[in-house]
Parts: C-alpha cells; sequence; structure tokens
C-alpha cells in the first residue's frame, strides 16, 4: 500500500486530490467531478461528455403549489471553494452555493454544501451534502436528489448490484433511435440493432434494476481491460427518505451509477419534499463512498472484484458513523443514543401466548401516524431487525424526538409506540417489552396471500418473448430472508421476475374472455391469483376495468346480525378504485376505496409500493349458507398501467362465531 499523504493541488479551474492510489479532479469552485485517475487509466469518467455531465449533486425542485412530479433540473454548480481540512492523513473539500433573495424563482431556495473527503492510504472518496432551508425563505418543492456518475463506455460494460442481479450491460448507443425501439415509454426500448449481436431483441429499461434502500449498500461496474472496479457504498440508509423499503433507481445503462438521496419513484405525489412558508430545514446527506479496486494478478478472473467491493462495503458499514467529516452538522457515534427492547405480537386467534415478533422490522422515525414512516421525507430514520425473540437494538441515533414504529412479516398493519421518544448523546434507552395487536376481529374464515407488503408470492407470468431481459429469466429464489411463520406456506418466489417488461399485458392473454375467478379450498394463489389486478386492452387500443371474483363455501347460515371483517392489503396502486361487493356483482358497492395511488409501481417493474390497508365490514344478511362470492372491481381504465397488487385478503368471522381459527 503506498504511504504518500494526501496532496491537494489547487489550480485556476480545478482542485486534485492524489494520496499515491488514485488522483480526483473537481472543477473550481462548481465542485463537479470531472476526472477520476486510477490503475493506469487516466480518467475513468465518461471522457466523451462535458465536463459538467460526469460526476455530479443533481436535484428536481419546483415552485410551491406545482402539480405532479415533475420540476426544473438542476445540476448543482457551487460558487464558492474552500478547503475545510488538510493534512498528510486527510483532505476535505466544500464547495458551497448560497442563496439570496434576488435568485427567488431561478434557483431551488437552498443553501447547499457539497463536501468531498480523501483519506492516506484509502483506495476511493467520500462525498456528502448538507441542505439547508432558511425559515424566512420562499416555499418550494423537492422532487428527488442524488449523486450520478457517468462512466467511459469504452472500459465499464459490466455491472453488478447483488450476487443475482449482474450482467454484461448493452452500449447507450444501443439506444439510439437508429438502433432501438421505444415501447411504452422512453425509457423502456426494445434493442433492434445493437452493437454486441448478443443484446439483439432484449429489452432495456433502467427500472429493471431498481432496489430497496436496505439492499441497496453496494453496486457499480467492471472494467476488464485493465480489471478495474468503480462502486458506490452507501454504509447508511438513515439520510435516505421513506424507511427501508423504499425503491430508488441504481446503476444503469450508460454506463452511470446513482446514490439516490430521495425520489417519488413507486410512490408518487405523497413523497415529494413539501416547505411551506416559516419553515426552517437543515438535513446532512451521506457521506457515500466511492470505491476503486483491481486485481494484484494479470490474469485473475475481473468478477472477483465484486466480492472485494462487498467486502470493503462491510467495512463501511463497520465504521459507521465515521469520524472524520469536518462538518459540526453530522454527529460522531459519542454524539449519538441507542434505543433497545422487545417487540410481541398478540393475536388471540393464532396463539393463546403472545408471540415474539420474529424478523419484524423496527424503527425511529419523526413523530407522525401509524405507518406515516413510509411517506416521512424530511427526517432522519433508524431500522433495524428483530431477532427471532423480537429483541432488537436500534444504534447511532441522532438526537431528537421520534417515534418508535414496526411492522412484523405474517401480521397485517403496522405498530407505533405512541410516547415520544427522545434519544439522547451516549445513553441507551431500554424499552422493555412491547406488544403490538394487529387489526383483528374474530377468527380467519380464509386467506389469500402472505401478509409481507409486497405482491411476491402471486403468479407472475413469463414475459412475452418479443420483451426480454435474459438477466431475470429463470431466476427463482425462496423466501429464505423470511422468519419461518412465512416459510411455513411453503411459498417459493422469483425475486426478480416481475421486473420483466410489459408482464401487464400478459393479464388479458392468460384470461382473454373473462377475468379471474379464485376459488377458496381449490385455487392456488401462488399460480392462480395474477400478481397485478391490471387493466385489458380493448382492440381499439382503449382500456377497460376489471372484476376479479373470490369464491368461498360458508358451512351454516351467518348471523345477520353479526358483521364479518373484510381485510384487503395492498401492496400497491396507480390511479386505481377498489369497490368491493358481495354475492351480486350490479349492486351499488358495499365499499370503495375512491382513487388510490400514483405509486407507477406496474409500469416501473416493481412488485410494491406504498402499503395500505382496509376493513370492509360485511353484515351477515348478505351472506348465505353454501356458496359465496365477493367481487373486487376495478371500474374505470385509461392506462395500461393503472391498477392494484394486494398483499394479503382475510375474511373474518364475527367475534361470537366458533370458526375456523386457522393462523
Amino acid at each position: 500500500m503506498p504511504s504518500q499523504g494526501v496532496k491537494l493541488y489547487v489550480q485556476d479551474k480545478h482542485v486534485v486530490l492524489d494520496n499515491g492510489i488514485l488522483q480526483v479532479t473537481i472543477s473550481n469552485p462548481d465542485g463537479i467531478v470531472t476526472a477520476i485517475q486510477y490503475n493506469g487509466i487516466d480518467n475513468l469518467l465518461a471522457v466523451e461528455n462535458q465536463e459538467a455531465d460526469r460526476g455530479y449533486w443533481d436535484l428536481v425542485w419546483n415552485l410551491e403549489g406545482s402539480k405532479g412530479t415533475k420540476g426544473k433540473f438542476d445540476r448543482i454548480e457551487a460558487t464558492n471553494f474552500e478547503v475545510i481540512v488538510e493534512n498528510e492523513g486527510q483532505v476535505e473539500l466544500s464547495f458551497t452555493r448560497t442563496w439570496n433573495p434576488s435568485l427567488e424563482g431561478k434557483v431551488v431556495p437552498l443553501n447547499i454544501d457539497k463536501r468531498f473527503i480523501m483519506l492516506r492510504n484509502s483506495s476511493g472518496f467520500y462525498t456528502y451534502a448538507i441542505y439547508e432551508h432558511l425559515k424566512e425563505w420562499p416555499a418550494f418543492n423537492l422532487d428527488r436528489f442524488r449523486v450520478a456518475f457517468k462512466l467511459r463506455k469504452d472500459k465499464f460494460h459490466y455491472m453488478a448490484m447483488a450476487d443475482n442481479r449482474q450482467r454484461y450491460m448493452p452500449l447507450p448507443d444501443d439506444r439510439l433511435p437508429y438502433r432501438s425501439q421505444t415501447l411504452a415509454y422512453p425509457e423502456a426500448v426494445l434493442l433492434v440493432d445493437p452493437m454486441e449481436t448478443e443484446f439483439r431483441g432484449e429489452v432495456d429499461d433502467k427500472y429493471q434494476y431498481s432496489c430497496e434502500n436496505k439492499d441497496n449498500r453496494v453496486q457499480g461496474w467492471i472494467c476488464n481491460d485493465p480489471p478495474v472496479g468503480f462502486w458506490q457504498i452507501t454504509p447508511s440508509d438513515e439520510f435516505r427518505s421513506a424507511g427501508p423499503h423504499k425503491q430508488n433507481l441504481t446503476s444503469h445503462v450508460g454506463p452511470t451509477t446513482l446514490a439516490v438521496m430521495h425520489s417519488v419513484h413507486y410512490s408518487g405525489e405523497d413523497l415529494i419534499l413539501k416547505f411551506g412558508s416559516n419553515e426552517a430545514w437543515k438535513k446532512v446527506f451521506g457521506p457515500i463512498f466511492i470505491y476503486l479496486n483491481s486485481l494484484p494478478d494479470a490474469g485473475g478472473n475481473p468478477l472477483s472484484l465484486w466480492e472485494d467491493a462487498k467486502q470493503q462495503m462491510r467495512i463501511e458499514v463497520q465504521d459507521w458513523p465515521y469520524t472524520f467529516p469536518a462538518s459540526q452538522d453530522f454527529p460522531q457515534s459519542h454524539q449519538r443514543g441507542n434505543v433497545s427492547g422487545r417487540l410481541l405480537v398478540k393475536d388471540r386467534y393464532v396463539c393463546k401466548d403472545d408471540i415474539p415478533a420474529n424478523g419484524a422490522y423496527v424503527g425511529l422515525a419523526p413523530p407522525g401516524d401509524v405507518g406515516s414512516w413510509q411517506s416521512e421525507v424530511k427526517g432522519y430514520q433508524f431500522w433495524t431487525r428483530a431477532d427471532e425473540d423480537g429483541y432488537f437494538c436500534i444504534n447511532n441515533i441522532w438526537t431528537g424526538d421520534y417515534n418508535l414504529y414496526a411492522w412484523v412479516p405474517g401480521f397485517i398493519g403496522d405498530y407505533k409506540y405512541d410516547v415520544i421518544i427522545t434519544p439522547s448523546a451516549g445513553y441507551d434507552i431500554y424499552m422493555g417489552d412491547l406488544v403490538y395487536e394487529p387489526p383483528r376481529d374474530g377468527p380467519t374464515l380464509w386467506e389469500i396471500g402472505v401478509p409481507d407488503r409486497t405482491a411476491a408470492e402471486f403468479y407472475v407470468p413469463d414475459p412475452s418473448p418479443m420483451f426480454v431481459n435474459r438477466l431475470y429469466v429463470n431466476h427463482p429464489d425462496r423466501l429464505a430472508s423470511f422468519p419461518a411463520i412465512l416459510r411455513i406456506h411453503h411459498v417459493f418466489i422469483n425475486i426478480c421476475r416481475f421486473r420483466q417488461y410489459g408482464l401487464w399485458e400478459r393479464y388479458a392473454d392468460l384470461y382473454p374472455d373473462r377475468d379471474l375467478v379464485y376459488t377458496v379450498g381449490v385455487s392456488d394463489y401462488t399460480k392462480d391469483w395474477f400478481f397485478a389486478q391490471v387493466t385489458r386492452k380493448n382492440d381499439d387500443n382503449t382500456y377497460q376495468g376489471t372484476t376479479w371474483q373470490i369464491k368461498f363455501k360458508l358451512d351454516c347460515a351467518a348471523n345477520e346480525t353479526e358483521t364479518y371483517k373484510l381485510r384487503l392489503a395492498l401492496a400497491t396502486a396507480h390511479a386505481a378504485e377498489l369497490q368491493v361487493r358481495v354475492n351480486d356483482d350490479g349492486k351499488s358497492p358495499l365499499f370503495s376505496s375512491g382513487q388510490i395511488g400514483k405509486d407507477n409501481t406496474i409500469a416501473r417493474h416493481g412488485i410494491h409500493g406504498l402499503y395500505r390497508l382496509y376493513q370492509v365490514d360485511i353484515p351477515g344478511n348478505l351472506l348465505l349458507e353454501g356458496d359465496n362470492t365477493i367481487f373486487l372491481t376495478q371500474p374505470k381504465s385509461t392506462s395500461p398501467f393503472q391498477g392494484i397488487m394486494y398483499d394479503y385478503i382475510r375474511l373474518e368471522g364475527p367475534a361470537s362465531s366458533n370458526g375456523n381459527k386457522k393462523p
């Protein structure tokens, strides 16, 4: 390992960081990374691009009251450069842009401080940013912000983001109009005449490589000649919006790698940051680590660089929170607190004793309503998984006020501890035993699916042979990461099969003449329940709504004075309305959700978006002894992407009934 200390060279229009392993060139005072020199390659970044289009922070914003999720793109160019730390062990640089009233309507009303850090003997560099909105400044909306690096297309051809999600990628030129055919939206193209014939007939779409925050720790690209890896490592989710299950873009054809701090993808307008007048706000995003690696021997396997990147990711996670950022706005470990306890589940129709919340997601997020964490976008969030006995420990929490939230795989609904929790620097808070009582009014008469907040257990069809991404062909995996309460269903799911393009059109192929009919006790939801209730395309290119039926038997007459409960847990919804009728499809609906959702999950190859839970009260006089039918209708249709994914459906008998107490 080279012993050279970190050196800083300040030039007229650039500054250069050099620790003997790599050199990083940053524009002065813009704060945009223009070159990264490493392992004999003079620049890893896209040399064919303008300097401002290589490595940068960007955002999309809009004026107060703006509708939709589109806005003004801002590749953040700073106006001032300052050296914060300079010694042989570390250099930290600051590139700032300060807002003032003369910029109103032209520039997002934020003070932005972009930081870059290089350490001695480190094969990479760190970047983080501090955003600040003063109380007296104008109101505005913030749609998206991220860090983007665009790499050399002649060098980086292999992308990796998980052990089972990596491949050689098409070239950006393959997406040009004369080499590809645009599909239902601009991001998705069919490669008809790619430069490499092996990609002919494949679909390329950046949304096929989206990932949940909790799983997006390391991703990047490999160059074969010479063998070099470029990796973006995010050691913590604390600064990302909307909790551990929020999905964001990662790497895609370019070659491009993204560190998305906030976006509205898979959620819609619910996740726009809306700042009102008289609202002060400040938040630190990052640091993230840009890690470079290479092979010591010329004859080694370049794919081993992925294994090394994963090992480096584990080191970065272990070192979090970092001790070296110089900003006082980033608290170190001794300035943070910890919260621990045990979560139990009380459901007497499953077990007479409280059940350890095995595998529960437990987190701290700013105070709000039950489940509000999944749309919380301004503050910090801290999450962990409970062990098999329900014990959890959340470490390194910023001081402040929080609610404790949780959800438990295998049970519907959300838990919230109502008392405000205020971690203090250097102190541990032990919560003791917490008990979650999931929604329940009576015994389970029947159920469809698994309460896991996704539609992954349902039937996901093969794509049309015309629209295939070969990465996701024959891509099975088990529910191994879920606790035993889910694995007892013996569910095998295609973790990434839903990433294929055009699956919404397969519904009409499989149900050409009538909609889905599911018979309780006969049908198998892994084979007979389509993963999304989508629209049906007509011959004239219009779309019509669909009505699904659930048929079931009651062995004895329902008590006409009692109420049955239908629980509908939705994994996502987009521009949809869900209507429920019982035993007569022609009646006015017993329940209507109204129009819900702008998640756009179906178009973007997701398997969940925002979680929604509904309760439908069914009077006993609507149910019959013997055969019954529940109709689930999506009545209006204007788009192929309009629809609902169900997570789980359950019919409960009255509390006084002696129905099947099935877990």
